[in-house]
């Protein structure tokens, strides 16, 4: 089998059409009309993908937000302290140096399970805490 380095190198010398019928092999799907440096540069993304993992769900996410420029999320970094309001009661929720979520004596796994136990409704834990914010012009 031949390895990652050398199937991005056959690319490289490919001809349009041995380029579609690689992407239909590979993604079962027709190639996409684009030119074929780029479809090259997609082959190869895809080959890497496969042998190696993709982008992590916060890499995703963060692409995501960043292409529709709706939303700015910033990250609670370790050490961080946020204080929120509710009904009256102030709540202090710590991101530790091992970056564990604590709050009111527990650990959590996400911000947005923290938001959820202090409203008892669904919450994106990052808008709850003013960390995510609509992007500005």
């Amino acid at each position: 089998m031949a390895s990652v380095e050398d199937k991005m190198l056959a690319l490289t010398t490919m001809s349009s059409a041995q380029l579609r019928d690689e992407w239909r092999a590979l993604k079962a799907s027709p190639a996409p009309l684009i030119s074929p440096s780029l479809l090259r540069l997609a082959l190869g993304y895809e080959l890497q993908v496969r042998a190696l993992g993709g982008l992590s769900r916060a890499s995703r996410q963060r692409l995501a937000q960043l292409g529709a420029a709706k939303t700015v999320t910033q990250t609670a970094r370790p050490g961080t302290r946020l204080i929120r309001e509710w009904q009256g009661t102030a709540h202090i929720v710590t991101i530790g140096e091992d970056n564990v979520i604590r709050w009111n004596g527990r650990e959590w796994n996400s911000l947005s399970e923290v938001a959820r136990a202090i409203t008892g409704t669904r919450w994106s834990g990052p808008a709850f805490f003013g960390l995510k914010r609509k992007a500005t012009a």
